[in-house]
């Protein structure tokens, strides 16, 4: 059977880096609040004069593809994954299309939230086990500041969340060495949607959006925090557990684990029930902030930058979030 590998990892962040005490004049938060719940210091904002989620998708591309040491025009799959596209429709895949100039190549756009990378990891897996497509570029990329609501009523939700976006390429694996995807395991759950989600716009209305709709929190982020937290830390652990009894292999086995970076606290109580020691943990949520899909993909893209994560490493990658989806992969690098 053909496997697939992930051949390069690339990732782009916006210049601005709003800090803690830049939200401390906007609601009333502390530094010492947000880095306690959070783990997070400051998170970088899109510059609406310049970026767009495609085009901070294009530069994730770019660096992913030169890690690859295969040409840009060689892409032949685009999957991105983002629950804040550029316009509500058509996706963003085809316009990360345009921004790499690569017209006739199939584009499938992913709405899976913080679980979406691995979802596109897991589809794009497919494809190259079939034979179908031989350089598939799995994106994940977040526009989230421009709908946070910036005062007290909004900062439970907009100290968390930030901008991004992350990039890898996969390929057809080389059958001689041991470099590949080894499996992906995605899981959901709806009867949880509303404990995080956005109620509006919504095509199920008689009008799908209205002046009330504006003045009201529906068409903000709603998240119930104790909830999300509680359902986490049991389905992250369940789901890493999965992947490694799926290839018959332990916690020890573990090079590195990045974990979606929804929350610090998280991430530091899944390392503690796995037992993992600080350095098989990567994590950057403190610099980033909640980047959703693109989270894993730029600690991916930052590990290997600072050596971190290295080839012949065992990668366990694992996500949870709006739906409730959960998933996780094990990957050879």
């Amino acid at each position: 059977m053909i496997k697939a590998k992930v051949a390069g990892i690339g990732h782009y962040v916006p210049e601005r880096v709003v800090t803690n005490f830049d939200l401390e004049k906007l609601m009333d938060t502390s530094d010492e609040w947000i880095r306690e719940r959070t783990g997070i210091s400051e998170r970088r904002y899109f510059d609406p004069e310049t970026d767009t989620v495609a085009n901070m998708a294009a530069k994730a591309a770019r660096m992913a593809t030169e890690h690859a040491k295969i040409d840009v025009q060689d892409i032949d799959f685009i999957v991105f994954a983002t629950i804040t596209p550029d316009y509500f429709f058509p996706g963003s895949g085809v316009l990360l299309q345009r921004e790499l100039d690569l017209p006739g190549i199939p584009a499938l756009d992913i709405r899976n939230a913080c679980s979406g990378f691995i979802y596109a990891l897991s589809v794009a897996d497919q494809y190259i086990k079939t034979g179908g497509y031989r350089n598939i570029l799995v994106v994940g990329a977040e526009i989230q500041s421009s709908a946070l609501e910036m005062n007290d009523r909004g900062r439970a939700v907009s100290v968390i969340f930030a901008d991004g976006a992350g990039a890898v390429l996969l390929q057809p694996a080389d059958p001689d060495k041991d470099q590949h995807i080894l499996s992906t395991h995605l899981h959901a759950d709806g009867r949880y949607a509303e404990e995080l989600y956005v109620k509006d716009p919504g095509s199920s209305r008689k009008e799908r959006l209205t002046k009330d709709m504006i003045d009201d929190v529906g068409i903000r982020a709603h998240m119930n925090g104790n909830a999300v937290f509680k359902h986490a830390v049991v389905k992250f652990h369940e789901v890493i557990l999965e992947a490694l009894t799926a290839n018959n292999l332990e916690v020890s086995d573990i090079d590195l684990l990045i974990p979606h970076q929804a929350n610090l606290r998280i991430s530091q109580f899944i390392q503690k029930q796995l037992r993992l020691a600080d350095d098989k943990v990567f994590n950057n949520i403190m610099h980033y902030g909640n980047t959703t899909a693109a989270s894993i993909p730029i600690a991916m893209s930052e590990a290997r930058q600072k050596k971190v994560l290295k080839s012949g490493d065992l990668l366990c990658i694992a996500a949870f979030g709006s739906g409730f989806t959960w998933a996780s992969a094990l990957i050879k690098l």
